[in-house]
Order: structure tokens, then sequence, then C-alpha cells
């Protein structure tokens, strides 16, 4: 398989749910808002609620995942997610690199290098996706999509613009936990560089065991120099 343009880190980023911030700034208080605001202001935290649920309400999931650069270039695989904090993004049997969370730690493993790159997950841009209610709930803006059966939130850490922008998108949908379905999400990072994600054939509640969350770590096989 070919590998990505985009750099390691990018794919985990594209791949990922940034953490991203809402409200003021601690110590700062909010001025008076007309009311027409202050109900489009309760309308938003009223959906930011619906999303956060939905998020939480997913116990393991399966999907199919398309993942598109800005170069147009395309790599699909199937995405795992069991909670707490494990998801794995395989890009199939002749992929050589792979994107796992183990429950502590997000891993971009490149094969073909025997490079493996670790961050602790709360310094990782799948927060959102892990602990929706600290990071979704905290650092995302509903954003208008003029379609009452779609939900678009954007989260970002403006204290950490390595972490980029991300946009979830959701659709009503009364199988789905919480009624609402991740359908994809578009991510740009501090370079600028965008990803989409999308989502298909999603399953909710399968049987997901903790090994599918492991790795063969390259950089213990690699043939060192003699």
């Amino acid at each position: 398989m070919t590998k990505p343009v985009l750099t390691l880190r990018t794919l985990a980023l594209g791949l990922g749910a940034g953490a991203l911030a809402l409200g003021l700034i601690p110590g700062e208080r909010a001025p008076l808002a007309p009311p027409a605001m202050a109900q489009s202001a309760s309308k938003s935290a009223a959906d930011l609620d619906k999303v956060v649920g939905a998020l939480r309400a997913i116990s393991t999931m399966k999907a199919d995942f398309t993942q598109t650069d800005r170069q147009g270039q395309t790599l699909r695989g199937t995405m795992t997610l069991k909670r707490p904090g494990k998801i794995r993004f395989d890009y199939g049997k002749d992929a050589d690199f792979l994107v796992v969370s183990n429950g502590k730690s997000l891993y971009v493993i490149d094969y073909e290098v025997s490079q493996v790159e670790r961050w602790p997950i709360g310094n990782s841009p799948l927060g959102a996706l892990f602990d929706p209610d600290k990071d979704v709930k905290r650092y995302g803006k509903m954003v208008p999509t003029g379609n009452p059966d779609v939900l678009s939130v954007e989260v970002r850490d403006p204290k950490k613009p390595e972490f980029g922008m991300i946009t979830l998108i959701f659709v009503k949908n009364a199988a789905a936990p919480g009624g609402l379905q991740l359908t994809h999400w578009v991510a740009l990072d501090a370079q600028n560089n965008r990803t989409r994600v999308n989502l298909s054939n999603q399953r909710y509640g399968v049987a997901v065991a903790d090994s599918a969350f492991t790795f063969k770590d390259p950089r213990r096989t690699a043939r060192r120099p003699g």
C-alpha cells in the first residue's frame, strides 16, 4: 500500500478529534446577551449535550472508514473503538502502518522504517472520542448546518494550536446510540493540512477483545547492525 503524503503526526491528527475550546477565559464574566442570542445559545448548549450523550453511549463500535487528504489521496480501512480509551485504525493486511490506542497511549506505527510514535491520550487529538464530557463539552462549539437532522460541532483548543481543529458531523438516527450517528469528521492541522474521514457500515455494541488494541512492535524485530 502506498503510504500517505501526510506525516505520521498529521495522520494521527487527521484521524483524531482534537481538544477544542468553548466559553470564556477563566475569570472573565460573560456579557449580557439579547433574548434571541440567549435562546440560540440555549439551543446550542442542548445540541452539544446531545452530541456528548451520543458519544458516551457508545460502548464498542466498528466502522469502515475512508480517509482523504488535501491532495485527494484516499486510504481505506476499519476503525474499532472500545471504551475507555481504546481505538484502532487498521488499513488492511498489506499496509505498513497502523494507528492504535491501548487506553493509555496513542501509537502511530510505521513498519517500513521500524518507527513508533507515542502520545499520552490526554495529549492526543482523540480526546473528543475518548472523553466527550471533558473535550467536546468543554472545547466544542456547535456550527449551524441548515438541516435539523444534521449536527456539526467544531473542537479546538486555542492554547494548543498544534492540535489543529476538527469538525465532527452527526446525523439523527434512532438506531444509533443517543439517537445520533457520527458520519464523518474533517481535521485541519496547524499547517493547514486538511484530512476528511468518512465512516460507513457502523456497528454498535459488538464484541471486541482487548487484544485488538495491541500491536507488533517493529523496533523489537528490526535487524540491528552487525
